[in-house]
């Protein structure tokens, strides 16, 4: 069975089309403006590159300083020891100063002490005196003009105006002559003695300063007639 379908005829609808224009191709902007276009746009770029690169050069060619060198640590056990010693010194001109001599020598580094067992020492002034001293143990500076005696210490001042002194300490300094101690001494110079709290003896001054209590035993001189 065949069908057939008959549709209306549609009116024609007129189309009216405005004139075309040709289209319309833009100039190209000059070299130099697109270059400066180009510049502007990674010119924050390059200012951070150039910055960096001359953080860095500052940093490769600045100085630094020069490494600390390495410090050796000081000894603090004895570097020498001596037994059954003596040392001697002597002045420019050749004269002997100062002798020492002991049963065994320690010498510290690490404070340039000098200990001394069973210590003797002998001075020599340049007027011919002697001093001797001696104690039981002896601490020395690195020269062995300063020395500390420890224990039934005493200093002889020999001479005219011989001195006797003694203590369980004494400081005695051996080249300027002279002594202290802020412990109970002993002094004894002719006939006479005393007894105090402490000394300072100067021989080049002539000087005996005692302190804190004194006792003196002094002899008396020949009576008059």
């Amino acid at each position: 069975m065949t069908v057939e379908l008959h549709l209306p005829d549609l009116p024609e609808v007129p189309i009216t089309l405005g004139p075309v224009r040709p289209s319309v191709q833009r100039r190209a902007a000059p070299w130099h403006l697109r270059l400066r276009d180009t510049l502007s746009s990674y010119l924050p770029l390059l200012l951070m590159a150039l910055l960096a690169l001359g953080t860095w050069w500052l940093v490769k060619n600045t100085p630094t300083a020069p490494a600390a060198p390495e410090t050796t640590a000081v000894r603090s056990d004895p570097d020498y020891t001596m037994t059954h010693f003596v040392l001697e010194r002597f002045d420019t001109t050749g004269r002997l100063r100062l002798r020492v001599q002991g049963e065994r020598l320690r010498h510290f580094p690490d404070t340039d002490r000098t200990e001394i067992d069973s210590p003797q020492f002998r001075a020599f002034a340049p007027d011919g005196s002697v001093t001797v001293a001696d104690a039981r143990r002896a601490l020395a500076n690195g020269d062995l003009s300063e020395v500390q005696l420890l224990g039934g210490a005493q200093v002889v001042k020999q001479g005219p105006q011989a001195i006797e002194i003694r203590g369980e300490f004494l400081h005695a300094f051996l080249v300027t002559e002279q002594v202290r101690s802020h412990l109970p001494v002993r002094v004894n110079q002719g006939r006479n003695a005393w007894q105090a709290g402490g000394i300072d003896y100067d021989h080049g001054q002539r000087r005996l300063d005692f302190k804190g209590p004194m006792r003196a035993v002094l002899a008396a001189g020949p009576a008059a007639r």
